[in-house]
């Protein structure tokens, strides 16, 4: 099996990597690269006392759940970019990536023209980080969080389309009731979404999902990156949910709102 890869450099992405060539044969991993030091670098986040802080705890549950920086595996073939390049390149560089069994988006830019055609075409499979239709755009499970939603904190898996996150969905990733740290939690959840997709995959089952087109009127909240200010950052380090609320959270969670739940 040869599997395509779209996605970025934090551990988080290099996990979801070792896990795909875990399954399969060859792997081809196209990465568009940010500061493994957000908050301490500007970058996709602005630089800032309030950032760094936040971004602390963010770094230290990645590092818990998945580790630190490191290389790919052997069977492991990787292209590095800037984030944002990628709709830059034309398909004939790209061409040895686009003869796969199946191709996986996991934390690119926003991929538009002929590569979004082609991989819409070949139902490329994306991972967004965030309960759709709920909660949709940046930073959707620490919006989830902020306004005292850790049970809508998760994942789905759905079908790449040509609108942002916006393509029929297969099915959700969600984190089991437990007493997680709220950094931990949104950790979990990409986590459990890893964890359901390969099971999935390596099962041959991923596309036995009826997909269901995302229903806008269900919607909870829209955000861009730039409403993640210091000032909200701030606010939220002061009343972040503590373990004990947030399992009471994902212990009542109404299970029957989520497609096809897989907990982890």
């Amino acid at each position: 099996m040869k599997i395509t890869v779209f996605t970025s450099n934090q551990p988080r992405h290099i996990s979801l990597i070792e896990s795909l060539s875990a399954i399969a044969d060859e792997v081809y991993a196209i990465q568009e690269c940010n500061t493994i030091f957000p908050g301490q670098v500007a970058d996709f986040f602005r630089r800032s006392d309030v950032m760094q802080e936040y971004f602390s705890h963010v770094i230290a549950a990645e590092k818990t759940i998945f580790g630190q920086p490191r290389f790919s595996p052997s069977n492991v073939k990787s292209l590095s970019m800037k984030l944002g390049d990628l709709n830059r390149l034309d398909l004939e560089t790209l061409k040895p990536a686009l003869a796969s069994d199946y191709y996986i988006i996991f934390g690119s830019s926003f991929i538009k023209n002929e590569l979004c055609d082609f991989l819409v075409n070949h139902k490329a499979l994306n991972i967004h980080m965030g309960v759709s239709p709920y909660y949709r755009g940046s930073s959707c499970n620490f919006w989830a969080l902020q306004e005292g939603n850790p049970d809508f904190v998760g994942a789905t898996i759905h079908l790449l389309s040509k609108g942002l996150d916006s393509g029929p969905m297969l099915f959700h990733a969600l984190p089991k009731p437990h007493e997680y740290e709220p950094f931990q939690l949104g950790m979990q959840a990409v986590k459990a979404a890893h964890e359901g997709l390969i099971t999935h995959l390596k099962s041959g089952t991923i596309f036995e999902f009826d997909p269901v087109q995302q229903d806008k009127n269900r919607e909870l909240k829209y955000t861009r990156n730039r409403d993640f200010t210091d000032d909200v950052a701030a606010q939220y380090l002061k009343t972040a949910p503590t373990p004990t609320e947030i399992f009471h959270s994902l212990q009542s969670r109404e299970l029957e709102k989520f497609l096809h739940p897989y907990l982890a």
